[in-house]
């Protein structure tokens, strides 16, 4: 305890996934081509969305900006997650590590406040059609990515400097992805509980936040299409909010695993698992789940090979 209170920790080691020498390669070729399919994928529907007119709507605008974010998102963790592995373990210092916690939290919080964001259009489109048109002017959504990115830097910005004016010291090691809070408060030293409930009061206005909006908007359109007559009516109409459904369960699902539950003994070797979901398997599957459950993105393409001239002119 006293070399512990007394070892001032300035730098990490990141030793996720270095504990099986035999597993690193294929990890590493893994983690590889499954960032390559996201910027490849989200390049893509980027692109795709910004040539076809077809695609210039609120729903398409919220998820381009998802496309972006998570090429962004993926990008702060997945370069250093093959560094690591390369290595065997990444020595990175306290600066570096706040850099890539304030980003991470940042593209983190854009990409939950998006994800609501499609709920909300979804709720107006379907419960509120006659003032459709009113509500989301293209002014309004530019509106609404301008806040979500002010809110993003907020709270990332908040706390990033409230984690970091915490003292760590004693075992620099993290056994860890990336710099992230559960890890990091792991090893503190002293009082951190005024830190860690500012953190905490933070985090529930982002997460939970958005998830209630998620919850309340698509409970208004469950109530909706269950006042359709038609069976195949019902089908139709809830089948064009499957993919974002799909996003936000497998997003906030690994999430609320990873952050509102009690991290006590629970195993690190399970908690790099579930990391890996939300930052490099969920901004991988998104421009899949939207491509192949949206008609709309479907046709988009369908024609993009055989119409170039087509999309040329939208």
């Amino acid at each position: 305890m006293a070399m512990r209170s007394h070892t001032v920790v300035t730098e990490f080691l990141l030793i996720a996934f270095t504990e099986h020498p035999q597993w690193r390669l294929p990890l590493f070729l893994v983690f590889l081509s499954f960032y390559l399919a996201t910027l490849l994928g989200n390049t893509g529907m980027v692109i795709l969305i910004l040539k076809d007119r077809q695609l210039h709507t609120p729903m398409y605008f919220f998820l381009s900006h998802l496309s972006f974010v998570d090429i962004c998102y993926s990008s702060v963790i997945v370069p250093q997650m093959l560094a690591m592995l390369g290595e065997h373990g990444t020595v990175i210092s306290q600066a570096r590590c706040a850099a890539q916690f304030f980003l991470f939290t940042f593209f983190a919080s854009i990409d939950c406040y998006l994800l609501a964001l499609m709920a909300y259009y979804s709720y107006v489109a379907m419960c509120q059609p006659l003032l459709y048109v009113t509500i989301m002017t293209k002014k309004a959504h530019l509106g609404l990515v301008s806040g979500v990115h002010v809110a993003g830097f907020s709270s990332a910005f908040v706390r990033t400097v409230t984690a970091f004016s915490l003292s760590f010291c004693g075992n620099n090691e993290i056994n860890f992805n990336f710099c992230d809070l559960p890890p990091l408060l792991k090893l503190t030293c002293g009082d951190s509980y005024t830190q860690e409930v500012v953190i905490i009061v933070f985090a529930i206005f982002v997460m939970p936040a958005c998830i209630l909006v998620i919850l309340v908007s698509y409970l208004f359109i469950i109530l909706a299409i269950m006042q359709i007559h038609s069976v195949g009516g019902r089908a139709k109409t809830f089948s064009t909010c499957t993919s974002h459904l799909t996003a936000v369960a497998v997003f906030f699902g690994s999430l609320i695993f990873m952050y509102l539950r009690d991290n006590s003994g629970q195993s690190s070797e399970r908690d790099q698992v579930v990391s890996v979901l939300y930052t490099v398997v969920t901004p991988m599957l998104n421009p899949l789940i939207y491509s192949l459950r949206n008609k709309e993105a479907k046709e988009a393409v369908m024609k993009s090979p055989s119409r170039p001239k087509a999309i040329g002119r939208s």
